[in-house]
Order: structure tokens, then C-alpha cells, then sequence
């Protein structure tokens, strides 16, 4: 295949780094001609034909692995480059190469959030709200983060609760490699590119019902081991992990709020960055300090009132303005302002 180019604002870097997602970050390696290179493994679910491909292992997703290549320069914020390969183990003539490409470029839209207006959202949101203006020009390009996986979602969503993005991000690569779906790719070996380059191994995130008997303690996540296994009973027994899409925002946040471990920030992480519920807003205390300075006058507020104050005044570009105020407040110095 040749490398499709998607004409869209993005910063890749900043929005695979940013550390407000439920994913770690995707490898990545910087080339000599200065552009970032990131790469993952991806299952495709929406092909037509996946019982045509006789090497695909039932038991691990029923989805075809492939891994998904995207660059950027770092000069160029409008547009990036994507290209893919299949493994050695599923190399064959049994697919389409038309159908794989239009799957792989059908799930980076949708990881990267691309059927989103980014310029829009920044011309109507300053135009309203001018107080959002320094972080817009601060995240420039800042896109959500969206989950490849629902249940890794929930699981490093869980992780994630009191606990540094360094060490959770840590937890969910361990249990990826610990007990995960692997394959091994040479990095270099895409289209128009013939030299040998490295060898890595890339994971998915074990199947639902595949963590019950594992000591998770082992990957670092401490007294949460409890909750995820309390919740991947839930998943498999009370609640469908999919229908959750077909839900109300509310609905939603009801059914996920069941789950041992998740509270309400936690419950609007993994709607927002697991489900693309844009209306969500995660507040915690930072969040909170960061509305209370921008909109009370740096008034004591609760978490409650954060939350609502943030979905009626953002509306369904809520959980955008809550990436872009923590990103900003994080990273521009104003967090330390707020921490005195």
C-alpha cells in the first residue's frame, strides 16, 4: 500500500503525550529528518471479511493485528502520514489489501478524534468564553486520546485513581506484555522503505475474562487489583462492555459508576477517553482549583459543583475544555500557582 495522508490539525506529540487519555503512549522513535514516528498494535473489528484469513488465532480478539505507523513533522501541525503492516504470521493472499486499508484508516480517525472540528471548537469556544483563550494557544492542536480497547479503558482507568501518570501508564504496559496478545514487527519494513530496521514486539491488552486468576499485584496497581477483578466479573456477567456506546450520556455514566473503584472522575475518564462521551468533564482536585481560580474568584468548590459547572457551561465540548485547561494549567507554570 502507499501512505495515506490525513489533512487534519493535530499535534501528535502533544496529544499522545499529554498523559490525559487512558493509554500509555504510543512507541515512538524520531528520524533524521526530524519527523516523530509513532507506532502501535491495532485490532481491526469492521471487516467483511475476517473468516476469509485462515492465520488469524480465534481465541485472541478474532480481530486481524496489524501495526499502524503515523508521522508527523513536528513543523507542520496540519497534517499526518499513515502506514501499516500485517505480520509475518498473518502475511497471505486471503485479504484485501483495499479493505484493511480503509479498516486501519477508518480506527486512527477514531483513535485521534478526527471527525472533530478542531478550528471550529477554537473559534466558537473563544468566542464565547475568552478565559479559555492562553490554553488554546498553549495546546495548540491537542486532540483526545481515544481508547483502542474498552476494557484496557477501564482497567487503567481504574489504575489510574490516586496514582501518578508515570506508575499506571507502567502497570497497564506490564500486564500487556505479562499476559497479552503479541506479535513481532521489523519497524523499518513499510512501503517504499526496504532496509531491515529493528525488531520490536507489540501487545494488546488481554481479553475480558482473561485477567481473573492473575496476580495483577505483580504489575503494580496495588489494592486496586480487587476492583478491576471485581469489575471484569461485572463485564462479564452484568454489564455488556459494548452497549455502552447505545447509551445516554447519563445511562452510561449511571452503569459505569457500578463498577468497584470508580468514582465520578473516574466514571468520566472512561466515558470521555474510552467512549467519546465529549460532554463528560473529569474533575478532580486540580481541575477544580483550575475552574475555581478561572471562575469563582478562587472560591472553595466542590468536586460536584466543578463537574456540573463544567458539562452546563461546555455543553458537548466539555471534556475538550477539560483536556485543554489541565494540559495548560499542568505544563504553563499555573499549577504551581494554585498549589500555594
Amino acid at each position: 500500500m502507499s501512505k495515506l495522508k490525513f489533512n487534519s490539525l493535530i499535534n501528535l506529540k502533544l496529544t499522545q503525550e499529554s498523559g490525559q487519555t487512558s493509554q500509555a503512549p504510543w512507541f515512538c522513535i524520531d528520524d533524521d529528518k526530524g519527523f516523530s514516528n509513532y507506532y502501535e498494535l491495532l485490532f481491526l473489528n469492521n471487516l467483511n471479511n475476517l473468516d476469509k484469513l485462515d492465520n488469524l488465532d480465534s481465541d485472541n480478539l478474532n480481530n486481524l493485528p496489524v501495526l499502524a505507523k503515523v508521522s508527523q513533522n513536528p513543523n507542520d501541525l496540519s497534517c499526518f502520514e499513515l502506514d501499516y503492516q500485517l505480520s509475518d504470521f498473518e502475511c497471505n493472499d486471503s485479504y484485501s489489501d483495499k479493505e484493511i486499508t480503509a479498516a486501519v484508516r477508518d480506527e486512527i480517525s477514531k483513535i485521534f478524534n478526527l471527525d472533530f472540528d478542531l478550528e471550529n471548537f477554537y473559534k466558537n469556544l473563544i468566542d464565547e468564553d475568552d478565559k479559555l483563550a492562553d490554553s488554546i494557544d498553549f495546546c495548540n492542536g491537542l486532540r483526545l486520546f481515544i481508547a483502542r480497547d474498552k476494557f484496557e479503558c477501564i482497567i487503567s482507568s481504574i489504575c489510574s485513581a490516586n496514582n501518578s501518570i508515570t506508575r499506571w501508564t507502567k502497570s497497564t504496559s506490564q500486564i500487556k506484555s505479562n499476559w497479552g496478545f503479541n506479535r513481532e514487527f521489523i519497524l523499518n519494513n513499510f512501503s517504499n522503505n526496504s532496509n531491515p530496521g529493528i525488531t520490536k514486539s507489540f501487545y494488546g491488552f488481554p481479553k475480558l475474562s482473561e485477567l481473573a486468576d492473575k496476580d495483577l499485584k505483580s504489575c503494580g496497581v496495588g489494592y486496586r487489583e480487587d476492583y478491576m477483578k471485581k469489575s471484569e466479573d461485572l463485564l462479564l456477567n452484568e454489564i455488556d462492555i459494548d452497549e455502552i456506546d447505545n447509551m445516554s450520556y447519563d445511562e452510561a455514566f449511571e452503569t459505569i459508576s457500578k463498577l468497584p473503584g470508580v468514582g465520578p472522575k473516574v466514571a468520566d475518564c472512561i466515558l470521555l477517553y474510552g467512549y467519546g462521551f465529549m460532554e463528560a468533564f473529569p474533575s478532580d482536585v486540580w481541575i477544580k482549583r483550575i475552574v475555581s481560580y478561572l471562575y469563582f474568584d478562587g472560591k472553595e468548590i466542590s468536586a460536584k459543583k466543578t463537574r456540573d459547572f463544567g458539562m452546563e457551561h461546555f455543553g458537548e465540548n466539555a471534556g475538550y475544555a477539560q483536556l485543554y485547561l489541565f494540559h495548560y494549567a499542568r505544563k504553563s507554570g499555573l499549577m504551581d500557582k494554585l498549589k500555594k
